[in-house]
């Protein structure tokens, strides 16, 4: 049976450290055989650093699958959909491999991205790195509780990983989707709580979901809390974490599905809005600056491509 790896539906961390990166050419024999060690590495510094309760994923973008691992493909792996309507952007970005390593210490993080990167040695360039952090009680950096939606308990590996009957081949992997928000936060800060609060749909202190007639159509849960054909909700799983210094500050969207149809339809929701243009309001004051579509195989598969 499929093992999947272990950071996919782990609970949520104190910091967060997200590599990007790029293989080089003629690397590929070597970079199969890192990849397929990653996990280990994950594993050994979890059991020396045991209290900082380690989670790492290893996932491959959508349009470098096929040369890395050439014998097959999961079914619905495809690009990020790139989105533009007026001035809401979802930009898409071609990223080979990403690295997500989180813990309860960022020092412990920062050991362990050190070692993945010297692990991939010349393999690989980093085109991007971000350091996130989690914030109050889960809260994104506007003062909301962030994915409140979230599964719990067994229904995470439910909603985020694929199964036998999905995808036999590539069951316990997860389709990814990753972008990076940009906050206006001097804009959103200038506001009135109660704006703020029916942005959302939802009270920024208590964190108390509107009354479904007090919903615009334009908040943010409205435009992401979905319902399927036969009413049952739409799911995906976020990891989602802030980042941010003194001069910019967003969120690191992070999202794990065994599908990536329920993400392609929550953004479109957001950026295309409904059958009467009600497009998401909370993007007046962020704004996507990347967009990319991985696949984090199961430990099993990980381990092939060392073979």
């Amino acid at each position: 049976m499929a093992r999947e790896q272990f950071g996919v539906c782990a609970e949520p961390s104190l910091h967060g450290y997200f590599l990007f990166f790029n293989a080089l050419d003629d690397n590929t024999l070597f970079l199969r055989k890192a990849l397929s060690r990653v996990p280990a590495l994950f594993d050994k510094y979890a059991e020396r650093f045991s209290e900082a309760n380690l989670a790492g994923v290893v996932a491959i973008g959508a349009n470098f699958w096929d040369e890395i691992y050439p014998q097959a493909r999961p079914k619905h792996l495809r690009q990020f959909p790139e989105m533009a309507v007026e001035d809401r952007i979802a930009p898409s970005n071609s990223y080979d491999l990403y690295i997500e390593i989180r813990s309860d210490r960022a020092d412990v993080n920062h050991i362990v991205a050190t070692k993945v990167c010297q692990l991939l040695a010349d393999s690989v360039e980093l085109v991007e790195q971000v350091r996130a952090f989690r914030f109050l009680d889960g809260r994104d950096l506007t003062g909301f509780v962030d994915g409140t939606e979230n599964p719990q308990g067994h229904n995470r590996r439910r909603v985020a990983l694929v199964n036998e009957q999905q995808d036999p081949e590539f069951s316990a992997g997860s389709y990814l989707h990753i972008q990076r928000y940009r906050h206006n936060l001097n804009l959103w800060n200038s506001m009135e709580v109660k704006d703020q609060e029916d942005i959302f749909a939802r009270t920024k202190v208590n964190n108390e979901e509107y009354s479904e007639e007090n919903k615009a159509a334009t908040a943010h849960i409205k435009r992401v809390n979905l319902k399927d054909s036969e009413g049952k909700s739409i799911e995906i799983l976020r990891q989602s974490m802030p980042y941010g210094d003194m001069k910019v500050q967003g969120l690191l969207f992070v999202a794990y599905c065994h599908s990536p149809e329920p993400f392609e339809l929550m953004l479109e929701s957001m950026i295309a809005g409904d059958a009467h243009g009600h497009s998401d309001h909370l993007l007046k004051f962020t704004q996507a600056e990347t967009g990319a579509a991985f696949f984090a195989p199961s430990l099993n598969v990980l381990a092939q491509m060392g073979e």
